[in-house]
């Protein structure tokens, strides 16, 4: 069977065809072809993205991809053309078996166009269009790959990597939230923000450091930078690094400045009783730190070392809180299996803090992240989940499939 897989819920368009097949135990995918227009130059200049800007894009993209993954794929590539350009005939044969979209969650106009987009496409020709969760595919996306060939595993066996239940953290600029995998296709959502997303607050911090869109990699640049000159400096202690390296950015910065001011910043809910997160007074309390800094020394931020110390405790923050909220909740529902997806997995001391808390368990818990090209919005993650979705009930035929910016998983 072959699929085709449209992702538009936010500022990157993306289109996947993959052959799948289908047997007892998983899962059996191939990438003919795919493709990714990124909007990151657009909404740089804004800061953040605009969701009616992003809508236009998509739309500019979306046939052009079409014709690309059709070509490469040597399904067709004049069908494309034909589909939509009214005054020319449509050629009504289908180049593939399955047509899947993101419905949400995202930015409901930019949901939108992919929608009405695959709609239409299936209409003429004649194809089954499924729904997806935005998450699922996150959740999955550490078995795919940009390229050739990859597997889902579907039950537990011997020759089996999974063990359920799973627990997955989902972080990115939209979602923080840990999910019980009770069964693919089965979720629990057990914890989430109450505010802002980790990958959010990362953005808002940036431009409050003056610090490009998107802000993550921008300030895990600067935080990493101040890491590896503590560690070179063998500051850092093996058993509290954390602490030391807070220690010797309050020495380095503000013995050298005369500033009263102590760089440390606050570990939102990490001791509440659930799995919920805030970022929201973090991004916050780095609002009245710099604040208090330029009261104490107006030119404080024009020193690289202050915002590459801002970023490093900033980081080492988020990082703390999503590494004790993820650690307490393996212990308590003992998961062998541990994802980390979105896009804020592919930071590097989150990867690390990830496996050093894994290593101390009392059990083996075996942690999966995706490929860096898989870590944020793409339409191979679309394509496994929409798959899956159809493999449940392959003669459901889903009407009136609409943009759901603020879809849950269940």
């Amino acid at each position: 069977m072959k699929i085709l897989a449209i992702e538009t819920s936010c500022d990157e368009t993306g289109l996947s065809i993959l052959e799948v097949k289908e047997s007892k135990n998983k899962l059996s995918f191939k990438v003919l072809a795919t493709t990714l227009a990124s909007q990151i130059k657009i909404h740089r200049e804004y800061g953040g993205v605009y969701p009616m800007l992003a809508k236009r894009e998509h739309i500019k993209h979306l046939p052009i991809l079409l014709e690309k993954v059709l070509k490469k794929s040597k399904l067709g590539g004049s069908v494309a053309k034909s589909t939509w350009r009214p005054n020319r005939q449509v050629n009504t044969v289908s180049p593939v078996d399955l047509i899947v979209v993101t419905s949400g969650p995202g930015l409901e106009p930019a949901l939108w166009t992919g929608i009405v987009f695959a709609k239409e496409l299936s209409q003429k020709w004649n194809v089954p269009l499924i729904p997806v969760n935005h998450m699922e595919g996150h959740i999955l996306s550490p078995f795919g790959a940009n390229a050739g060939d990859f597997e889902i595993p579907l039950t537990e066996n011997k020759d089996s990597s999974i063990s359920f239940p799973i627990l997955s953290l989902l972080v990115s600029g939209g979602h923080t939230e840990l999910v019980l995998i009770k069964d693919w296709g089965k979720y629990k959502v057990i914890g989430q923000t109450v505010d802002d997303a980790a990958g959010e607050a990362y953005d808002k911090v940036a431009r409050m450091l003056d610090l490009p869109y998107p802000g993550g990699p921008e300030i895990s640049k600067l935080a990493e930078a101040r890491r590896k000159f503590l560690l070179f400096e063998n500051i850092a202690q093996a058993d509290e690094p954390s602490i030391a390296i807070r220690q010797q950015a309050n020495m380095s910065v503000f013995k050298k400045q005369k500033l009263p001011i102590v760089i440390k910043l606050p570990r939102p809910m990490i001791y509440s009783k659930d799995f919920n997160f805030s970022f929201s007074g973090l991004k916050t309390a780095v609002l009245y730190l710099i604040r208090d800094l330029k009261i104490a020394n107006p030119n404080v931020m024009e020193n690289q070392n202050t915002k590459n110390d801002i970023a490093l405790e900033f980081e080492n923050a988020v990082v703390e809180t999503l590494v004790h909220k993820t650690k307490k909740a393996i212990l308590k529902y003992k998961t062998k299996n541990l994802i980390i997806a979105g896009g804020v997995s592919a930071n590097k001391h989150l990867k690390n803090e990830i496996n050093k808390m894994l290593k101390k368990l009392d059990f083996e818990t075996q942690v999966f992240f995706p490929k860096k090209e898989l870590t944020g919005d793409n339409s191979i993650m679309i394509a496994m989940a929409g798959f899956l979705k159809y493999t449940k009930n392959k003669t459901k035929i889903y009407k009136n499939i609409k943009a759901e910016g603020n879809l849950k998983l269940k």
